[in-house]
């Protein structure tokens, strides 16, 4: 498959040119994903509506945000988000035990982060029916309603960026490299 084009402030759309320079500014720089995904202004604007809805304003805390993402992006084998969400969870002062169990798919050090990892799959795996047993264990694992639609929030995020570099094969970024990742079906 061919790649997709990468686009910049020089070669965007109009429409793309203010989200540009909206990543710019939160990134430092135009990262990859963002420079496809300016072909559709509209992906793009909404990733980014997404991506500041769950990094912002979810009950998530930065270990749990990082569970979701993550657990999302190693199920959807996304070569560009675990790396890219590797930095991040660095960045958030997100501990490596924790980002090399979800790299790794092994168990993480809380019984309540694992219980939120099994919910995520549970939804993606179920496509948002989850059977009463795992709402239970959900709950009792101290988690509520608002936190199960906050999953469907970071999975509706999650798709947008894991298909989008599944179909463009964005190149992991510079930055990220140093943390690439091969998927255990790949290995």
């Amino acid at each position: 498959m061919a790649k997709f084009e990468k686009l910049d402030e020089t070669t965007a759309p109009e429409a793309a040119l203010p989200l540009i320079e909206k990543s710019k500014a939160a990134f430092g720089r135009l990262p990859g994903l963002h420079a496809v995904m300016a072909q559709s202004p509209a992906l793009l604007d909404g990733y980014q509506v997404l991506h500041g809805l769950f990094a912002e304003k979810t009950s998530f805390d930065a270990d749990e945000k990082t569970v979701v993402w993550q657990t999302i992006n190693v199920a959807h084998e996304c070569h560009y988000c675990v790396p890219a969400h590797t930095g991040i969870a660095k960045a958030m002062k997100v501990s490596d035990d924790i980002s090399n169990a979800l790299r790794d798919e092994t168990p993480l050090p809380s019984e309540k982060l694992e219980a939120l990892r099994t919910f995520t799959l549970a939804m993606l795996d179920s496509r948002g029916r989850p059977t009463d047993a795992q709402m239970e264990a959900f709950y009792a694992a101290g988690y509520g309603e608002q936190q199960v639609l906050e999953i469907i929030l970071g999975l509706a995020q999650k798709v947008m960026s894991n298909y989008t570099n599944h179909v463009a094969e964005t190149p992991v970024d510079e930055g990220m490299q140093k943390f690439a990742w091969t998927p255990a079906s790949k290995r």
